[in-house]
């Protein structure tokens, strides 16, 4: 069997949160899409945006390529943006046990096309734009059932929420684990929580990781995924479906929320319904609001239109590499861009690259110099070695969010 996940136009939808990472690597319900892909035990293909092409090589290894020689005859393709749940995969595997050709169609595109037998990609790579053009052209009959796609990057709260269960109790099954108190799981060479430790599994499992380190006196209320390495430090909260990646430092309160490996947010301070990527760091004291004074619908603002979430709650996401000052205060539904710096009261959306101090009459830019320097601190502190491709991208990133810096609600001092 061979899989293709591929990246469409719509991508930058899902800015901040996807700008340094491939949308099949959002973590949604503790899984990544890439994660259920390689569980059909075929080959996987990627296609992805140029710039993250070298990264992807080198952080997915054993990727499908065109050296490779002929894909195999059952071919599913899967849109990147499709939500990681384990119930759309089970149903998927259905369909290619039993052979069934067909296509699955969402409200912003293809999300799913299922080839068995009849193979009719050309030999060699294949872009995003021909691949849709050929599933168009095949005229498939839809499959009947719905799989959801990420539009903005709010739903991936919006998903977090909904499928966390569901994910986490296929973990179980699937998985090695040992249960030390009702509903609380940890690997089997997993560690305990901290001394006094109170655990709420009413709603969900909670499950550890192996090494992570959960200090006294923390609160756990499912469902909560907390991945390899992290810390938790004491007098921690998470609740109500918190996903932790490796190597996370974790601390205060934090609900309704996704951190992305190797990110601090280690002191006081409430995070909630919020998306954080990879090295963010956030200061003491920093919070964000989720929920608006009047309790109505939150509405995002992306590339200043502006977008109904149908969610009363809704925090912040936040790109790779941001970092805020102590006390920062993040009002509702506002995305952060990545490598941006943030101090004071964050009323408005944040470009990327940004040093952004408003209340303090300060907006200026952020040097790209600056950011490869730090990036290679945070590296050495973690012991994970600063590549070339690292480094690129960053450069990458700078150049693309240059206009967003400029259109900027009120002008940067550059």
């Amino acid at each position: 069997m061979h899989i293709i996940l591929f990246e469409d136009q719509q991508t930058t939808q899902l800015f901040p949160a996807t700008i340094a990472r491939p949308e099949f690597a959002l973590n949604t319900g503790t899984y990544q899409l890439i994660d259920l892909a390689r569980r059909f035990a075929g080959n996987v293909e990627v296609i992805v945006r140029p710039y993250l092409k070298e990264i992807v090589k080198l952080d997915y290894p054993n990727l499908w390529t065109h050296e490779n020689g002929k894909r195999d005859e059952t071919l599913l393709i899967l849109n990147a943006r499709v939500v990681p749940h384990i119930d759309i995969f089970t149903l998927l595997q259905n369909y290619v046990k039993q052979g069934v050709s067909g296509v699955i169609t969402a409200p912003s595109g293809i999300a799913c096309a299922l080839f068995c037998g009849e193979n009719p990609l050309p030999a060699g790579a294949v872009g995003a734009s021909q691949l849709l053009g050929i599933i168009n052209d095949a005229h498939l009959p839809p499959l009947n059932i719905s799989v959801p796609m990420f539009e903005y990057a709010h739903d991936i709260v919006r998903h977090q929420l909904r499928i966390m269960n569901d994910n986490l109790n296929d973990r179980l099954r699937s998985g090695s684990y040992r249960e030390i108190a009702d509903g609380v799981f940890t690997a089997a060479e997993g560690n305990a929580p901290g001394a006094y430790c109170v655990t709420d599994t009413s709603k969900g499992p909670i499950i550890f990781e192996k090494g992570v380190d959960v200090g006294p006196f923390c609160y756990f209320r499912g469902p909560v995924y907390v991945g390899q390495n992290a810390r938790i430090n004491g007098y921690t909260a998470l609740k109500d479906a918190v996903t932790l990646g490796n190597t996370a430092k974790v601390g205060g309160e934090v609900e309704g929320s996704v951190i992305e490996s190797y990110s601090n947010k280690q002191h006081h301070g409430f995070l909630g319904h919020s998306y954080l990527g990879s090295w963010i760091n956030l200061g003491a004291g920093t919070s964000n609001s989720d929920l608006k004074n009047t309790y109505g619908e939150v509405i995002m603002d992306y590339n200043r239109a502006k977008v109904k979430t149908g969610m009363q709650f809704v925090g912040s996401i936040i790109g790779d590499y941001a970092k805020t000052a102590i006390n920062t205060s993040i009002f509702t539904g506002k995305t952060i861009g990545a490598c941006s710096m943030l101090y004071g009261f964050i009323t408005t959306n944040v470009p990327s690259f940004a040093n952004y101090a408003r209340t303090f009459g300060q907006v200026t830019e952020v040097g790209l110099d600056t950011l490869v320097q730090t990036q290679a601190r945070m590296f050495s502190r973690r012991n994970v070695e600063q590549r070339p491709c690292d480094i690129q991208l960053l450069r990458n990133i700078y150049e693309m969010t240059r206009s967003e810096r400029q259109l900027a609600n009120e002008p940067l001092q550059l």
